[in-house]
C-alpha cells in the first residue's frame, strides 16, 4: 500500500498516509465569523470561568489575566535534556517503570532482551498513559493505562523490532492495556506491593464482555464469538475516567492499527475507511494471530474502539465494553453526577476533523445502588458549535440517523456525520471542573487545516465532513493547538445547550507576532504546543500536559520538552510546573489519596530514562511530592 515504514510514524500519521483526509470545518467557519465581527483574540476567547455567561460583556485579552497568583511553586523553563524537572522545593522518583515486576519470582527487566514472553503479562506494561487511584478499605490501588508498544525497544533483538514469531506477539500484546496495582508509601517513598491480591494485567488477550446495543448483534458476531457477546482485549488504551461507583474506565484510541490482512487484494468493508483500518497492521499482528487478519474476521475490528469499565476492586471481575457510548478514538472519558443524579460522560474522539461527544444515562446514580446499566442505558449525543457562542447537543438515535441502535454503536462517526456535528481539530482528553459548571477540552493541533489536495479542495476527515480555516483554532496549518470551554445551561450537564468559548490558544510568541503568538495569557515564559491530557484538581486548578513537537527549533523554537502547566480558570494565568525526558509525552495524572503525592507519567522517553547510559528507554510513572510534604496542587 506504501513504501512508508507505517511502524514508525506516531498514530495520526499514520493515519494521513493510510486516508489523506479531503477538509473545512463547521466549526472553522464558526469562529473566523466570531472573529471577523469582534477582532481577532476578543469576544470568543476568554479567560476568567463564567465570561460566557456575561454575554454581551465578554472579557477580552486586554482584561482577562490577573496579577495574583495562587499557585504553589515557582514556575520552571524549559529543558531540553533526558530527564524530569520539576519546581524548587519539590522532588520526584519513580514509582513504576515498564518491565517492573508485579508479582514475585519475576526479575526486572532485562536490558538486553527488553524481557521475556513468560513474564511480560507479570511486569508494568509499556506507554503509561491515564491513570486513577482509588481507595479501596485501607489500601491505595492505581489503573493505569498502557496505550502502544515501542517495538524496537521492546524486542531489541529483532530488526527494526517487528515480530517474526508468534511469542513475539504475545509479548507485545500482553505488555499493553491495563495495569492494576496496589501501591503504598514508605521510608524510601512510593512502591508497587508486589504480590498485592489486587495486582492485575489486562491486555489483548484477556476475555470481556460486550453489553449495550451492539452486543448481540450480527455487526460483531466472528467465528470465535457467534454470539457476539464476548471479546479478547482491550486496544490501545489511551485516556482514563472513573465512574462515581469507583471503577475504571480505560478507552480504545487507535485500535484500527492492530488489524491488516493476509490477502493482498482483500477488499474493506465500506467503514473501515472511515476508521482508518488498512492492509498492513502496525505489528503485524495478522501474519501471527489470525483473530487480527481481517479478511478472516471481518467484524472482529468493529469489537474494538470502546469505553472499557474495570473494577479494580475485585480482581475476579470481568471488564464490559460499553457498546452504548460509541465506537470511535476514545482519548477519556469525564465523568460527572448532574443535579438530578444522571450521570453525564464526555468525549473526545482524537483524529482531524472529528467530534465531541456526551452520554446521558436514563437512570439515577444512587451511591450502593445498583449502577449495571448506567453506562448502557442513555443517550448519546454529539455536539453542535453556533456562531453566536452557544451550541447544543445532537442525539444520536435511530429516530435523528435513520440507523439502528446498534449501528449508531459501531458506527458512531457515520452516525454524527449524519445529524451535522461540528468538525473539530483532534478532541483529546476532556475534564469538568469540580467547583463550577464548566468542562474543557484540549483540540492538540491540526497541521493540515486549511491544506488543499492536489485538485484544490480544502481537505476534510476521514468521512468527507468540511474541515475549513476557523474553528475553535483560527489558524492555518495549526500546530500549537488550544482548549475550547463550554457551560452547559442552566448549569445542568445534561442540558441540550450550552455556550463556548477559548480558554486558551497555544502558540509561539518569540517566533510570531500575529495569530500564531497564541492568546494573551500565552507568553516567552510559559509558551508551549499540543495541549492532550488534561486534569482539574479538587481546587478548581487545570493542569495541562502536552504530546507535541519537542525539536526546541523552527517554529517550535524556545518551547523544549514536552511539559505539564498549571492553570487557574478563574484569572487564565498558566504556568509551568514539570518537563519532561526529551522524546517523551507527559500524559496521565492523579494524586495519593491525602494529595501529598503526584502521580504523573512519562511516556516513550528518547532519552534512557530513568535507567542511565546503556539502558533502554522505559516508560514510567514518576511521584512527585513537595519537600516539605505539604499538598501538591
Amino acid at each position: 500500500m506504501s513504501d512508508v515504514d507505517l511502524s514508525k510514524l506516531s498514530w495520526d500519521e499514520r493515519d494521513e498516509v493510510i486516508n489523506p483526509p479531503p477538509a473545512v470545518t463547521d466549526f472553522d467557519r464558526v469562529v473566523e465569523a466570531a472573529i471577523s465581527r469582534r477582532g481577532f483574540l476578543g469576544g470568543l476567547l476568554v479567560f476568567g470561568s463564567g465570561a460566557a455567561a456575561l454575554g454581551s460583556g465578554l472579557l477580552n485579552a486586554s482584561t482577562a489575566l490577573a496579577s495574583t497568583s495562587r499557585f504553589a511553586f515557582k514556575p520552571i523553563p524549559i529543558a531540553t535534556d533526558g530527564t524530569v524537572h520539576v519546581p524548587e522545593g519539590y522532588s520526584w522518583k519513580p514509582l513504576a517503570k515498564w518491565g517492573q515486576p508485579l508479582f514475585s519470582g519475576v526479575s526486572d527487566l532485562d536490558h538486553e532482551t527488553g524481557g521475556d514472553v513468560a513474564s511480560s503479562d507479570k511486569v508494568f506494561g509499556e506507554n503509561t498513559d491515564g491513570m486513577e487511584l482509588f481507595v479501596i478499605g485501607d489500601k491505595q490501588v492505581i489503573a493505569i493505562n498502557h496505550e502502544y508498544v515501542n517495538e524496537d525497544i521492546n524486542l531489541p533483538k529483532n530488526e527494526k523490532g517487528m515480530p517474526t514469531s508468534a511469542d513475539d506477539v504475545v509479548k507485545l500484546q500482553n505488555l499493553q492495556g491495563v495495569t492494576v496495582m496496589e501501591i503504598a508509601e514508605g521510608a524510601d517513598g512510593w512502591s508497587i506491593v508486589v504480590d498485592s491480591p489486587f495486582n492485575r494485567r489486562i491486555h489483548h488477550r484477556t476475555e470481556m464482555v460486550l453489553d449495550g446495543p451492539a452486543a448481540g448483534s450480527d455487526l460483531v458476531k466472528t467465528d470465535l464469538d457467534p454470539t457476539g457477546t464476548k471479546v479478547l482485549g482491550t486496544l490501545n488504551n489511551c485516556g482514563s475516567g472513573k465512574t462515581p461507583w469507583g471503577t475504571y474506565l480505560t478507552c480504545e484510541e487507535n485500535f484500527n492499527g492492530y488489524f491488516g490482512s493476509t490477502v493482498a487484494d482483500a477488499k474493506l468493508p465500506d467503514d473501515y475507511k472511515r476508521y482508518g483500518i488498512a492492509a498492513e497492521g502496525r505489528y503485524a499482528y495478522e501474519k501471527f494471530d489470525e483473530r487480527f487478519d481481517f479478511s478472516k474476521h471481518p467484524n472482529e475490528p468493529r469489537k474494538q474502539g470502546y469505553i472499557v469499565e474495570i473494577n479494580p476492586a475485585d480482581p475476579t471481575s470481568v471488564p464490559v465494553k460499553h457498546t452504548a457510548l460509541g465506537r470511535f478514538k476514545h482519548e477519556n472519558a469525564a465523568c460527572v453526577v448532574a443535579r438530578d443524579g444522571r450521570v453525564v460522560v464526555y468525549m473526545g474522539d482524537d483524529e482531524r476533523g472529528e467530534f465531541l461527544y456526551r452520554w446521558v444515562s436514563n437512570g439515577i446514580y444512587v451511591p450502593g445502588g445498583d449502577t449495571s446499566t448506567l453506562l448502557s442505558d442513555g443517550t448519546l449525543s454529539v455536539a453542535k458549535f453556533n456562531e453566536d457562542g452557544a451550541g447544543e447537543w445532537l442525539a444520536l438515535t435511530p429516530e435523528t440517523t435513520g440507523m439502528t441502535a446498534a449501528e449508531v454503536a459501531v458506527f458512531t462517526r457515520m452516525a454524527a456525520s449524519k445529524v451535522g456535528a461540528t468538525t473539530m481539530d483532534r478532541p483529546e482528553w476532556v475534564a469538568v471542573s469540580p467547583v463550577a459548571a464548566e468542562a474543557y477540552c484540549c483540540l492538540t493541533n491540526n497541521s493540515r487545516r486549511g491544506v488543499k489536495t492536489d485538485d484544490g479542495k480544502i481537505r476534510g476527515n476521514a468521512g468527507g465532513d468540511p474541515m475549513a480555516v476557523g474553528g475553535p483554532n483560527p489558524r492555518e496549518a495549526n500546530e500549537y493547538g488550544q482548549i475550547v470551554r463550554w457551560y452547559p445551561a442552566d448549569e445542568d450537564h445534561t442540558a441540550g445547550g450550552f455556550k463556548w468559548d477559548l480558554y486558551v490558544m497555544a502558540g509561539n510568541p518569540v517566533v510570531h507576532k500575529d495569530a500564531y503568538a497564541g492568546s494573551g495569557n500565552i507568553n516567552e515564559g510559559n509558551m508551549f504546543n499540543s495541549p492532550d491530557g488534561m486534569v482539574i484538581d479538587s481546587t478548581g486548578l487545570i493542569w495541562i500536559q502536552t504530546d507535541g513537537e519537542d525539536s526546541n527549533e523552527g517554529a517550535f523554537a524556545g518551547q523544549g520538552n514536552n511539559q505539564m502547566l498549571a492553570g487557574d480558570p478563574a484569572t487564565g494565568r498558566i504556568e509551568r510546573f514539570l518537563t519532561g525526558p526529551k522524546g517523551s509525552e507527559v500524559t496521565g495524572l492523579t494524586w495519593s489519596a491525602d494529595r501529598r503525592t503526584m502521580f504523573v507519567g512519562i511516556q516513550h522517553p528518547g532519552a534512557p530514562f530513568p535507567d542511565g547510559e546503556g539502558k533502554l528507554p522505559r516508560s514510567t510513572v514518576i511521584a512527585v511530592k513537595r519537600d516539605d510534604n505539604a499538598l501538591v496542587g
